[in-house]
This record gives C-alpha cells, sequence and structure tokens, in this order.
C-alpha cells in the first residue's frame, strides 16, 4: 500500500539555461505531454501565461486541445518575470509558482496571484505527465470493495492493514489516545517556556498579529531540539510505528515544531489557509512524506481544529489555496487530548481558527529514503534560516502579486 509518488530524483537537478528551457526542454515536454496540459489548462479555464526571463518571454496557451509555445508575452492573461535561476527550479519542480512568490522570485505585471499558482498542475502535468485532476477521478473504497468511511478514527489496537489503507486512499489518519494527559501537559509546558522566550528576530519562531495589533510568537521552530519531553515520545514505540505504516520505510525527520493556536489573530502564519506541504514545490522529490499532529491540547469546532480534504494526495491540484472547482468535500478533524492526526504531504490542510479557546499542537513527521541511486544535499531553499523566514512570507507574497489587479493579494487571517 505504498504512498511513495516520486518520479525525479535530486542528483538530476541542475542549472538550466533561459534558451535551454525556452527552446528545448518546454517544445520536447509539450511533444510528450501537450496534450494533458491544453486538456488541464482548458478544464481549468487558465488564461495564457507569459514568462519574461532576462528579456526574453515567451507564452503557454491553449490551441486545439493541447498547448502549445509562443515567442513574446503580448496578450498573455497572467504575465511573470523571474531570473533563469527561477524558471530553472520551476520547471525542475524544486520551487513551485507559490513558492516562487514565498522567495521573492516572480513578479506579476498582468493577472493575479490566484492565476498564476491556478497554473501549477498544469504545469505539472506539462513537466511530469501528472493528470489534472477533474470532478470524479478520486472515489473511495474499502478493504472489502464497499465505501469508505471517511469519519472513521482509529486507535493503535486496530487492523494495521485498514489503516494503512486509509492513509492510502483518503491521505489522512486520526489515532486516538496515543499519548498520555501528563505527557501533553509536559509537552504544553515546554511549549509555553520557548513562546515566552521568542523574539520577533531570533530566528526560530513565527509571528502574527491579533486584532488588538499585538505581535505574538505562534510556532516554536526546531522544538524538537528544544523539548525532551517532545523527543522521549516521538522516540517511543506508540509513535514510531507509524513509519512502517506503508511500507515505504519512512524514518523519523528529527524535528519538530511547538505550536499555539491564539483567539483574534488577523494576519500571519498562525491559521493557515488551505495548502499541501508540497505546496512551495519538490512533490516528484518527496511525496509522500508524513506529518503528524500530536494533540497537545485537544481541538474541535471552537478550538481550531485541523481541516484535511480527504483523497486531495490523489488529485493534481492547486497545492496552495483550494480550487472552487475541487469536488472532494474537506472534513474536520475533532481529536482529544493526546490523539494524533497524520497526513501525507500532498494531503490539503488547513488551520482552522480558534473561536472560543485556543490550543496547543505539535508537527512532526517521517520522511521517505532517498530513492536507489540518489544523492539529497542541503537545498538553501529549504534550510533552517529559510524556515524561519516565513514569517513574514505573506508581505513578499503581495510583493508578488499585481497590484493592479482588483484581486491581489492582501495579508490577512487565513491567507
Amino acid at each position: 500500500m505504498s504512498s511513495d509518488q516520486r518520479t525525479r530524483l535530486h542528483k538530476d537537478v541542475r542549472d538550466l539555461e533561459r534558451d535551454e528551457v525556452f527552446d528545448r526542454l518546454i517544445p520536447d515536454a509539450i511533444a510528450v505531454h501537450g496534450d494533458l496540459a491544453g486538456r488541464g489548462m482548458a478544464y481549468k479555464q487558465l488564461p495564457a501565461v507569459g514568462l519574461d526571463v532576462d528579456g526574453r518571454g515567451v507564452t503557454l496557451r491553449g490551441h486545439d486541445g493541447r498547448m502549445v509555445i509562443e515567442e513574446g508575452t503580448e496578450g498573455a492573461g497572467v504575465h511573470a518575470t523571474m531570473a533563469a535561476d527561477a524558471l530553472s527550479d520551476l520547471v525542475q519542480d524544486a520551487q513551485s509558482t507559490m513558492g516562487l512568490a514565498m522567495t521573492a522570485r516572480v513578479k506579476l505585471h498582468a493577472g493575479n496571484i490566484n492565476e498564476w499558482i491556478g497554473w501549477e498542475p498544469v504545469l505539472r502535468a506539462l513537466f511530469d505527465g501528472r493528470k489534472v485532476h477533474e470532478t470524479g477521478d478520486v472515489t473511495f473504497t474499502d478493504l472489502d470493495g464497499g465505501e469508505l468511511d471517511l469519519r472513521r478514527s482509529f486507535t493503535v489496537d486496530d487492523d494495521r492493514e485498514e489503516m494503512a489503507h486509509f492513509l492510502t486512499e483518503a491521505g489522512f489518519l486520526h489515532l486516538r489516545g496515543i499519548f498520555e494527559e501528563d505527557e501533553m501537559a509536559a509537552v504544553g509546558d515546554d511549549i509555553d517556556l520557548w513562546i515566552a522566550r521568542a523574539t520577533p528576530d531570533d530566528g526560530e519562531s513565527w509571528w502574527a498579529t491579533d486584532e488588538d495589533g499585538v505581535d505574538r510568537a505562534v510556532r516554536v521552530l526546531f522544538f524538537y531540539e528544544k523539548s525532551q519531553a517532545l523527543r522521549d515520545l516521538v522516540h517511543d514505540d506508540r509513535y514510531q510505528w507509524l513509519g512502517d505504516l506503508t511500507g515505504d520505510g519512512h524514518t523519523h525527520k528529527g524535528g519538530g515544531e511547538g505550536l499555539v493556536k491564539p483567539l483574534g489573530i488577523v494576519k500571519g502564519l498562525s491559521d493557515l489557509p488551505w495548502h499541501k506541504d508540497c505546496g512551495q514545490g519538490r512533490h516528484s522529490y518527496m511525496c509522500n512524506s508524513l506529518t503528524c499532529g500530536i494533540s497537545v491540547t485537544g481541538a474541535d469546532r471552537v478550538s481550531g481544529a485541523l481541516g484535511v480534504i480527504p483523497g486531495s494526495h490523489r488529485a493534481n491540484t492547486m497545492a496552495t489555496g483550494r480550487d472552487p472547482g475541487l469536488d472532494l468535500q474537506p472534513i474536520m478533524l475533532e481529536t482529544e487530548t493526546g490523539d494524533v492526526t497524520v497526513h501525507c504531504s500532498d494531503t490539503l490542510h488547513r488551520a482552522h481558527p480558534p473561536v472560543e479557546r485556543p490550543r496547543k499542537v505539535v508537527y512532526s513527521g517521517f520522511a521517505l529514503p532517498p530513492l536507489p541511486g540518489d544523492v539529497v544535499e542541503p537545498d538553501p531553499r529549504y534550510s533552517r534560516e529559510a524556515r524561519a523566514e516565513l514569517t513574514d512570507v505573506q508581505d513578499r507574497i503581495q510583493a508578488a502579486d499585481n497590484e493592479d489587479d482588483a484581486e491581489h493579494y492582501t495579508p490577512g487571517r487565513g491567507r
């Protein structure tokens, strides 16, 4: 019941020149997947996209059911400028359309950020042969061939084969009663300690602004290194067995982040909107890893429970934001203290804002081992420093968008 969807090797990534991409890589991809990409573009009703790189531009548009490339950017509904190294990363899935915006590597001059990131699944169809999701593509069946109960939760004593099947079908799990309340209290105390120690420029925390204009620390980065209580739990057999569930050889990443979800946040990365963990890029190199949420306090409809979209890990759809045409329906995972949620890195999920009481949660997880023959080197785009810099990412997304478009991005809660 493998969840491994990788199709690329890290060692194959190289610096591509602009003209190599425009004159060879894109035309070659169109020759192979032009029909698939054209179908996806038509299905999503996307405007043509113009890519302007170091003084030369091309446009990707649909024609007679296929994608075509044309010289110049005149008439492109979305017009994006970037440097050659950003283009190289985009076509190799090292960074996504949103990933470039989040790191200030793209600027839109026509269209808006939603149309730009709407192109992401079409680009993956073009370069990786992944069909853009259409209504009805994803269905859910249990081991006996019947309808899968997407509201089901599990305990450690339930059948592992059923859990593995549920995870590969739905893209998530809700496990009840994994840890004890006193264990969660110890982790919660450590979160409180490091939240109190955080400063806006420490490079080890994320901050958000509440409705009173107060900036508040909401996430402790590198929390695994700071909390012995957390390290004890994630190395416990009650947690480690999750890495064996799909048979893909997942191993614990040796990391974790401690989160608080305060009331009244109006700006910043506290109540994250719909996204996939591969939303910045690298789906074809990392998915599916497993992200585990340890419920330090319970979470329900009034305290900011996790939302997931079942089956979205099997759908080539927008990886940041929820496509308004997506037929898959979201559900909320209401947990109690000590529960654990698991979601695939390609599953759309979000943090619902708490409205009556705050909550605490720790996110840690498991990664796939390198594919045979691959060599994985540190990537500065996903370094500790880059992770810390995401605290003000909303401002960079706003700067990347086209400020003259009526639907331009404005930072705020859940955006």
